[in-house]
């Protein structure tokens, strides 16, 4: 018996290693023999799996999993593993370990965290006499009314979000654009523009998710989910040219990040920088480069994961607890609120935005997950294009919908059943309660037959049938119009 610590096996491709693939880790070798003898030579043979494996990919570890921190997480592993089991729950052992400088301020003020990629997290904050610990249920419990508060002042105020975590690349050399225009599906973004764009698999699925900003004619910055740092490093890696002509590098831990977002985020920002924000100087999707505050060199991108007027600040680590000091300052007058990401995940559901790993995966080709408008197919040749075009072609494709769900006491969370009749239909991919609409959203797989606006279907959330309505895309703000305010 092997057992890592999450208690999956290792299977695929080994970090660094051209054609060393790995399966090991494994709890159970009857249980799991088979499978994993099957899609690992699957991968092997044909370049990807034909579901999706991404959970048990060894590079879904970063580098904080040392051996002393994969000693203590495999004993917690092993000695809690026939407890229950919460969604959600961050287990405490080898913790803290990776925490950016605002980890005791934001620890003074209230932060609950949780753990991404290694890195402390903050997932909601306790104020008004609630203890700062973590509430885990499979049903509703009293933290949500404070993270309701957040999600509020984001759609009214401004909100704070601690974002450290974000995987962050620099992509540079005389070749670059045309290297990386390969690469993503999207067209790249001009210089001083941001776009969003996604590197495809063979078979069409999606292997990364890039926030992709131009800050030269030949200087690129990437940012992907904190899961993919190992991950989309080692792809991207393996892809460079032999004559070291093109730059990647893992800036990380060099930079930290603050999203500043809500109506009154411009209110918040101005008057600690001489950047002009106003929306004619520095409109949706574009990036500069200053200072703010005290902070030098900050990359300012105005996008976001909440659909609000917004930015996120990525700073030079060593500045961010005064940066943090001037903005929760500056904010104070406008109602600003410490935002986690329990009520981050509550904002992006309420826009429709998918999640890597759940929404958009290796599995699910991109139209399958709804990315429509970011494949560019008239661009030229890019990876997983052929895959594209043959799945537009089928008569029998899939779906990614929104799902309105009238709930009470206990939400949707992903892999629920879909239903017409007793006959199963689709699945939901990701969901939760959306605290500006009162009603749980969820994004879901169906056939393309059921996923027109009106739709009605069944799901069971803790053995209770409810009603799941088809309902069009992003339900808030579904012009955008208040993120180009």
């Amino acid at each position: 018996f092997q057992m890592t610590a999450d208690e999956l096996p290792l299977m695929g491709t080994a970090w660094g290693l051209p054609n060393v693939w790995l399966a090991e880790g494994v709890p159970g070798g009857i249980l799991w023999g088979g499978t994993i003898g099957y899609y690992l030579s699957e991968r092997i043979v044909e370049g990807g799996n034909s579901l999706d494996t991404s959970d048990l990919d060894p590079r879904r570890f970063g580098d904080y999993a040392n051996k002393a921190w994969t000693r203590e997480k495999v004993r917690e592993a092993w000695g809690t593993h026939a407890e229950q089991k919460y969604p959600g729950q961050d287990m405490p052992a080898a913790r803290p370990q990776k925490t950016a400088p605002s980890y005791d301020r934001l620890t003074e003020l209230g932060a609950v965290w949780g753990v991404l990629n290694g890195w402390e997290m903050p997932n909601w904050f306790a104020r008004d006499g609630v203890e700062a610990k973590d509430q885990y249920s499979w049903r509703w419990t009293p933290k949500g009314n404070l993270v309701a508060e957040e999600v509020q002042a984001v759609r009214t105020a401004v909100g704070l979000v601690e974002m450290t975590p974000m995987t962050k690349f620099e992509v540079s050399g005389p070749n670059a654009a045309a290297w990386l225009d390969r690469i993503i599906a999207n067209r790249l973004p001009a210089v001083g523009k941001v776009t969003l764009a996604h590197h495809l698999t063979a078979g069409g699925g999606v292997q990364a998710e890039y926030m992709v900003a131009r800050l030269g004619e030949d200087l690129f910055y990437l940012i992907s989910t904190p899961r993919a740092e190992h991950w989309n490093f080692d792809d991207l890696s393996r892809l460079l040219p032999a004559d070291g002509s093109i730059s990647l590098k893992n800036v990380t831990n060099d930079r930290g990040c603050f999203t500043v977002v809500g109506p009154k985020a411009r209110e918040v920002l101005q008057p600690l920088t001489e950047i002009d924000l106003s929306n004619e100087k520095f409109p949706w999707f574009n990036v500069a480069t200053g200072s703010v505050a005290l902070a030098s060199d900050v990359r300012l991108l105005r996008v976001n994961y909440e659909g609000e007027l917004g930015w996120e600040l990525y700073h030079p680590l060593s500045y961010q607890r005064q940066l943090l000091d001037a903005i929760l300052k500056e904010g104070e007058k406008h109602g600003m609120r410490l935002v986690g990401l329990h009520a981050l995940e509550s904002l992006r559901l309420e826009k429709s935005y998918r999640a890597m790993y759940r929404d958009m995966n290796p599995e699910l080709n991109a139209l399958e997950s709804g990315l429509e408008r970011f494949i560019r197919l008239d661009k030229g040749d890019f990876a997983g294009r052929e895959a594209v075009l043959k799945y537009k072609a089928r008569n029998d494709q899939r779906r990614s919908v929104t799902l309105k769900i009238e709930t009470d006491g206990a939400s949707t969370l992903a892999s629920e059943g879909l239903y017409i009749d007793g006959e199963l239909v689709g699945r939901i991919t990701s969901g939760g309660y959306g605290y500006a609409l009162g009603h749980d959203v969820a994004l879901a797989l169906l056939p393309e037959r059921l996923s027109k606006p009106g739709t009605k279907l069944e799901v069971a959330i803790l053995r209770e049938w409810k009603i799941a309505e088809v309902i069009a895309d992003s339900p808030y703000d579904p012009t955008s119009a208040r993120a180009r305010m």
